[in-house]
């Protein structure tokens, strides 16, 4: 029984969460002061291999040029669902930002 509480305490220790930016228009990225327009979960599959999500962030802000960054990242909560899932199941965070 120790043996298994210290490994899933080991894995959760050294899982770390991620974040990618994608800036359009901006030359920062945005703080966590600033709210998304769009927040959404994307669910994946055995860890996202071969599958790919997409978000229509022009239909979000209203046009292409309104787009001032997309960020992806996976947070405590989606960290532990796929640990649970053994990978099965991973979800990311998607998030829009307009001008």
């Amino acid at each position: 029984m120790n043996k298994i509480v210290a490994v899933a305490l080991l894995a959760i220790l050294t899982s770390g969460c991620a974040t990618q930016n994608y800036l359009l228009s901006s030359s920062e990225a945005p703080s966590t002061s600033v709210q998304p327009n769009a927040e959404k979960m994307q669910t994946f599959f055995v860890s996202g291999l071969g599958q790919e999500k997409e978000i229509d962030a022009a239909a979000v802000c209203q046009g292409q040029q309104n787009v001032a960054s997309i960020q992806t990242k996976s947070n405590f909560i989606n960290i532990v669902l796929g640990t649970i899932s053994n990978g099965i199941y991973t979800p990311r965070q998607i998030s829009v930002y307009c001008k």
